[in-house]
């Protein structure tokens, strides 16, 4: 079976000339697909019987099945657990804020990375989504909003999975979300996260793409960054951080850095300094995450004084900083729970 995300508008009229049938049918196809949200070739109802079973025939469609969507309880933040055609799960999460409707995506099944505050981690890593899994989270979730005359707005690369180590299709789905014939969505409303991996961050800086770039730090220096990422090890700061540098230069972005505040372990007023001083003469901001306590991980969230007392300490060094007080989804850290959970439960209902 082939790929429908692996053809491009000319790509489909070679295909369709191939097949005996019209080029023109190209644009029909593309639009039901990006614009209109159609993921079902029977769908396409101005294509004739006889194309419809040829593209059927020839192209897998839908790659996500929908198991359940959860909500938050303030109806701001939605999850969206999806099985894979290998009866793999991996998770979105849609999160509501004003106009604002912003997917975080996953790019793996499980995650390499293995952060020990993060519950997609746990699970360890299986394999990377293709470039159409990746994509498809976004259509199908613009598709579930249409209802209520709404439609994303903003995607961000921070879901299950580590995306610079998944590059290849983590990049061609940045091309076709973006492509201004598709689903058109501005790359400066695309972010990628990433613990650090250096090799692709330079490769990124090279691509052309106008993308956020975004380093999940969480810690001031390389001793405590060792103990809670374990790909520090092979990826110390030292390396990133000009990594991150060449990035900003290269593409004119400024550049952000999450910092998820563990009990005890990253929150004291001398860290909140220490991290200043790591990040002192930086074009940046620092998005600051208190921690959401996950089952079956022995962190802790800090109390709200310490929080705010690393804040000022940051303020008073002219460091941006921004804030999650709220005890919603923390994306960063509880991606994969879902999925964790229906393993467990083993109440997947059949494809």
């Amino acid at each position: 079976m082939l790929d429908y995300t692996d053809l491009n508008n000319k790509d489909w009229a070679v295909w369709l000339k191939n097949q005996g049938e019209k080029e023109f049918h190209a644009k029909q196809i593309m639009e039901w697909i990006f614009k209109k949200g159609v993921l079902s070739w029977e769908g396409m109802s101005n294509l004739s019987k006889e194309l419809r079973d040829k593209l059927e025939s020839h192209f897998k469609m839908p790659f996500l099945q929908l198991v359940r969507v959860t909500d938050s309880s303030d109806r701001e933040t939605y999850k969206f657990l999806w099985k894979l055609h290998d009866d793999q799960l991996v998770e979105s999460v849609l999160i509501c804020s004003g106009t604002r409707r912003t997917v975080c995506v996953s790019s793996q099944v499980g995650c390499p990375a293995k952060c020990a505050f993060c519950a997609s981690g746990q699970q360890g890593f299986v394999r990377n989504l293709r470039a159409g899994e990746i994509v498809e989270q976004v259509l199908q979730i613009n598709q579930w909003l249409a209802p209520k005359g709404e439609h994303v707005s903003h995607i961000v690369y921070m879901g299950m999975g580590e995306p610079l180590k998944n590059y290849e299709s983590v990049v061609k789905s940045i091309h076709l979300l973006s492509h201004p014939d598709l689903l058109n969505i501005s790359q400066r409303r695309i972010t990628v996260s990433t613990v650090g991996i250096v090799e692709g961050i330079r490769r990124l800086s090279l691509e052309g793409l106008k993308v956020n770039l975004v380093l999940s730090l969480h810690a001031p220096n390389q001793h405590i960054r060792k103990k809670i990422i374990p790909y520090a090890r092979k990826y110390p700061l030292e390396e990133i951080l000009p990594a991150m540098d060449e990035y900003s230069q290269k593409t004119k972005r400024d550049i952000t850095f999450e910092y998820i505040l563990l009990a005890g372990i990253n929150d004291h007023p001398d860290h909140a300094l220490e991290l200043a001083h790591l990040l002192k003469g930086k074009q940046c901001a620092v998005n600051l995450i208190p921690y959401n306590p996950i089952p079956g991980v022995k962190l802790n969230r800090p109390e709200k004084k310490a929080i705010k007392q690393f804040r000022s300490v940051l303020f008073g060094s002219h460091i941006v900083n921004t804030c999650r007080y709220t005890k919603g989804v923390d994306i960063a850290a509880a991606c994969g729970q879902l999925a964790m959970q229906e393993k467990k439960l083993n109440i997947l209902p059949n494809a």
